[in-house]
């Protein structure tokens, strides 16, 4: 891949081969993670899901974000991911120009804020940071300093507290944690 990486937004037709680059990335068994949980029943925000593709392996990248609403007060954010990229093309700038581009026209849609559970070296190079503890919980296990946050508009995480769920969602199983957040969050 040389030049600059182009971007499309994700068909319908890209589904399977979506599919197939997650597994590949992350194994079947990334069905059964926590931020999993966040999309069951839940659908991307249109516009805010993109693809790369590459004559060689086909889709190389994707990413999508997902809509969260945040404790009682159900504060509007975003999920970002899965991001994910062919392994024979990693390294090349494609996660970083799918997120670029992601947060872009996310702050062009007029989201504040976007959630993820990754590895922060990575997402700090756009801006991402570890989440204070205690202040959101997920619906399901996750590692504290794995939960980042970056803020679109300055002022986006303050007030902010809870539990993240899709939205109007009353499915989800809140974990054994949601009760202790909802105690730090009027304390």
């Amino acid at each position: 891949m040389c030049g600059p990486i182009a971007l499309y937004d994700t068909t319908p037709a890209d589904h399977d081969p979506v599919e197939h680059l997650l597994d590949l990335a992350f194994g079947s068994s990334r069905r059964g993670k926590t931020s999993y949980r966040l999309r069951e029943a839940n659908s991307p925000v249109p516009g805010l899901s993109l693809v790369t593709r590459d004559d060689g392996v086909g889709i190389s990248g994707t990413i999508s974000f997902w809509p969260l609403e945040i404790g009682d007060e159900r504060s509007p954010a975003l999920l970002l991911g899965p991001l994910a990229v062919h392994p024979d093309r990693q390294g090349l700038g494609i996660g970083l120009a799918l997120m670029r581009e992601g947060l872009a026209r996310a702050r062009a849609q007029g989201h504040g804020l976007v959630l993820l559970v990754g590895d922060e070296p990575y997402y700090a190079r756009v801006g991402f940071a570890k989440l204070p503890d205690g202040l959101i919980g997920l619906p399901g296990p996750v590692d504290p300093r794995r939960f980042l946050y970056l803020e679109l508009m300055p002022g986006a995480l303050a007030g902010v507290c809870g539990l993240a769920q899709a939205p109007r969602s009353a499915a989800l199983a809140v974990p054994h944690a949601a009760q202790d957040h909802k105690q730090r969050c009027e304390a």
